[in-house]
C-alpha cells in the first residue's frame, strides 16, 4: 500500500510539473502573439518609410512616359507628408483608446491602413500615391499612441523589453523589404506584403482589452480574467495583479471623493496644479528628450536621404544604392544586437553608452568630410561606408529601440492618455519638420556643417538623459510609477487637504 501510494504521488507531483510547463508557456505564447499583431503594424511603417526611397526614382526615370511628371517639390513631400498627416490621428487614436479600451482603436488602425495600400497598389500617378501617404498617417500615428501601449499593458515584465525592442527592430525590416523590393522588382509589388501583414492584424479580433484598462475603469472582475488570461496564475502575475487593482481602486476612491468635494475652480486648479506634478511633467520631460536624442541624432534623416547622401560624398550613384542597402542591413543587425544587449544590461547604461559611441562618429564623419573637402585627404568610397555603418550600429543599439521602451515604461497609467498625446505630436512634428528641413540644411551647413549639427544637437539631449534618467530595467509599471510618485502623493494630499478645509469654511459662511 505504501508503495502504490508513493508511486501516485511520484505521478501527482509529475502532472503538476508538467502543467506549471504548461502554465508558463501558454500565458507566454500569448504575449507574444499580441506582439506579433502589433507588430505586423510597425512592419507596414517601415514599408510605408521605405517606399518613397524606391518608387521616387522610378517615377522620375518614367516621367516622361506619364501624364503627370513627378515635381522636385511632389518629392519632397511625399517624403515627409506621413509625419504631417499623423498630426490628426495623434489627437484621435488616444481619446478612443481612453473612452473605448485599446483592441477597437487597434482595428480601426489596421482598416485604414489595408485602404491605404489599395489606394498604393492602384496609383497611376503621383497625386495617388500622395493620397495613400495621407491615409497612412493612421499608421504612424499608432506608433506611440496605441501600439507601445497594448505592448507595454499586455506584457509581463520579464518579456516587456524584448518586445518592445522586437517592435522596433520590425519597423527598419520593413524599410529594409521596401528597398530591396523597389530595387529588384516594381514598387506596387510593396503593397501585395502589406496586404499579408493586414490580413493577420485583424485576428486582433479574439484578443481581450487591456487588464490596465479595464482596471481603470472599475471592470475588476474582467481585469482579473484578461490579465490571468494575458499572464497566468503564477505569484508574479497575481502579486502584479494585485498592485493594480489596488493602485485604481484608490485612485478612483480619492478621484470620487473629490468629485463630491470640490467646486468647479478648485477642479480647475487642480488640473493645472496636477500638469505642475512631478509624476506628470518630469516623465513627460524624459520622454520628450528620449524622442529628441533619436531625430537630432541624424539616424532617420541618413536612412530617408541614404542615396542623395551617399552620392553627394561618394559621386558614384551605384555605390548609393549599394551603400543603402548595406545601411539598412546594418541598422536591422545592430537592433537585433540592441535586442539581446538590452536583456542583458540595464537600460540606461545601454541608451547612454551607444549614444556617446555613436555621437563620436558624429563628429569623426564631420572632422573626416571637412579634411576632404579641404583637399587635406581623398574621399574614399569604402572609408565613407564604414563610418556610416558604425555610426548606424551605434545609434540603433540604443537611441533608436530605447525611447520606446523607456517612456512606455515611465509614464504613469493615470496620465497615459495626456502624456502620449503631447509625445506624439512632438514626435511626429519633430521628424516631419526634420527631413522637410534636412535638404536645406545639407546646403546650408554641407555635410561636415549638417553632421556637426547633429553632433551637437545629440550631445545636448544625451547630457539632459545622464543626469535625470532612473533605470526601468525588470522593474514593474508600478514600481517605475513609485520612483516619481512619493512627492507627487504629498502634493496631492495637500491639495485635497486644502479643498476640504476651504469648501468647510465656505459652508460655515
Amino acid at each position: 500500500m505504501k508503495q502504490n501510494s508513493t508511486g501516485r504521488t511520484e505521478q501527482i507531483n509529475q502532472v503538476d510539473c508538467s502543467e506549471q510547463r504548461i502554465f508558463f508557456w501558454v500565458p507566454f505564447l500569448r504575449q507574444l502573439y499580441v506582439c506579433t499583431v502589433c507588430s505586423s503594424i510597425f512592419f507596414m511603417l517601415g514599408l510605408c518609410f521605405g517606399a518613397p526611397m524606391v518608387f521616387i526614382p522610378q517615377l522620375r526615370k518614367n516621367s516622361n512616359s506619364t501624364n503627370e511628371p513627378l515635381t522636385d517639390d511632389m518629392a519632397s513631400w511625399l517624403t515627409s507628408v506621413l509625419g504631417y498627416c499623423s498630426i490628426p490621428w495623434v489627437i484621435i487614436l488616444p481619446i478612443l483608446a481612453q473612452h473605448i479600451g485599446r483592441k477597437i482603436p487597434f482595428l480601426i488602425v489596421t482598416v485604414v491602413t489595408l485602404v491605404s495600400f489599395i489606394v498604393f497598389y492602384c496609383s497611376t500617378s503621383p497625386m495617388h500615391l500622395l493620397i495613400s501617404e495621407i491615409l497612412q498617417g493612421v499608421t504612424l500615428a499608432s506608433n506611440m499612441t496605441i501600439l507601445i501601449v497594448i505592448i507595454v499593458e499586455y506584457s509581463s515584465p520579464r518579456h516587456r523589453g524584448v518586445f518592445l525592442t522586437i517592435e522596433s527592430s520590425i519597423f527598419y525590416w520593413g524599410v529594409w523589404i521596401a528597398n530591396v523590393t523597389g530595387t529588384f522588382s516594381h514598387w506596387r509589388n510593396i503593397a501585395i506584403i502589406a496586404f499579408v501583414c493586414c490580413l493577420y492584424s485583424l485576428t486582433a479580433i479574439i484578443m481581450p482589452e487591456s487588464p490596465s484598462w479595464l482596471a481603470m475603469n472599475g471592470r475588476f472582475e474582467e481585469c482579473a480574467k484578461a490579465h490571468r488570461w494575458l499572464k497566468g496564475r503564477h505569484k508574479e502575475s497575481e502579486d502584479e495583479l494585485e498592485s493594480l487593482i489596488k493602485s485604481q481602486k484608490e485612485y478612483r476612491k480619492k478621484c470620487a471623493a473629490r468629485l463630491k468635494t470640490t467646486s468647479w475652480y478648485n477642479r480647475h486648479r487642480i488640473i493645472k496644479e496636477t500638469m505642475s506634478a512631478k509624476g506628470f511633467y518630469q516623465p513627460l520631460l524624459l520622454s520628450l528628450s528620449l524622442v529628441s536624442l533619436y531625430h537630432f541624432s541624424g539616424k532617420l534623416v541618413c536612412t530617408m536621404y541614404a542615396v542623395d547622401l551617399i552620392t553627394s560624398i561618394t559621386a558614384s550613384e551605384s555605390a548609393a544604392y549599394t551603400g543603402m542597402l548595406i545601411l539598412d542591413a546594418v541598422t536591422i543587425l545592430g537592433m537585433q544586437i540592441g535586442c539581446v544587449l538590452s536583456k542583458v544590461i540595464n537600460r540606461r547604461t545601454l541608451l547612454l553608452s551607444s549614444s556617446v559611441i555613436g555621437i563620436f562618429f558624429l563628429f569623426f564623419i564631420s572632422l573626416y568630410l571637412y579634411l576632404v573637402s579641404l583637399k587635406f585627404i581623398e574621399e574614399n568610397e569604402i572609408i565613407s561606408i564604414v563610418l556610416l555603418t558604425s555610426f548606424s550600429v551605434a545609434i540603433t543599439c540604443g537611441p533608436m529601440i530605447m525611447p520606446t521602451i523607456i517612456f512606455g515604461e515611465l509614464i504613469f497609467l493615470r496620465y497615459k492618455c495626456s502624456s502620449l498625446l503631447i509625445i506624439t505630436l512632438f514626435s511626429e512634428l519633430l521628424m516631419a519638420s526634420v527631413l522637410k528641413l534636412s535638404p536645406h540644411i545639407f546646403k546650408a551647413l554641407t555635410l561636415h556643417g549638417a553632421f556637426l549639427f547633429y553632433g551637437t544637437s545629440a550631445s545636448i539631449f544625451a547630457f539632459i538623459l545622464y543626469k535625470y534618467l532612473p533605470e526601468t530595467k525588470d522593474k514593474t509599471l508600478q514600481e517605475i510609477e513609485n520612483y516619481f510618485k512619493e512627492s507627487h502623493e504629498t502634493e496631492e494630499d495637500e491639495m485635497f487637504i486644502n479643498e476640504k478645509t476651504n469648501d468647510h469654511i465656505a459652508q460655515k459662511c
